[in-house]
């Protein structure tokens, strides 16, 4: 079962999420979820196996220019994640489908994601999902 979540879940949301982000902690995670969860362009979607939540998708409207795209506002992958002993069975597709059909329902044309360089599990993802390389860019940051 998939279901959109609600303020209801920002602490099971954070709890899966803190398994994928290193070095955030539950507790401003959580926050920072519940905040996400009162917008009306995000969303987040939990997957449920035998009634234990074991991944969740976040996706939202972006209006600022997005890599590759030529529309706004676009459908964005925020983050998508499943403990691993779920990995494999189709969930993660499932997931991005619902972001996809929300975002289309909300007027995008267009759809978009991200990952890091180095991060090949989600490269893979991303290519067996169809999505399309656009870009690679390196960021650059220095104290002032």
């Amino acid at each position: 079962m998939i279901r959109k979540a609600s303020k209801k879940d920002a602490v099971t949301i954070a709890g899966l999420a803190a398994l994928m982000w290193d070095g955030h902690s539950v507790e401003e995670l959580t926050d920072d979820f519940a905040a996400l969860l009162s917008r009306d362009d995000a969303r987040i979607f939990l997957k449920y196996e035998n009634d234990i939540p074991v991944g969740f998708a976040q996706c939202q409207l972006r209006h600022d220019y997005v890599e590759g795209t030529e529309t706004t506002p676009v459908g964005y992958l925020e983050g998508i994640f499943t403990v691993e002993s779920c990995r494999n069975k189709g969930y993660a597709r499932a997931l991005l489908r619902e972001c996809e059909m929300w975002a289309k329902e909300s007027g995008c044309t267009e759809f978009a994601s991200d990952c890091e360089i180095g991060n090949d599990d989600s490269f893979r993802f991303h290519k067996a999902m169809d999505f399309e390389e656009a870009n690679r860019i390196i960021c650059f940051t220095k104290k002032l």
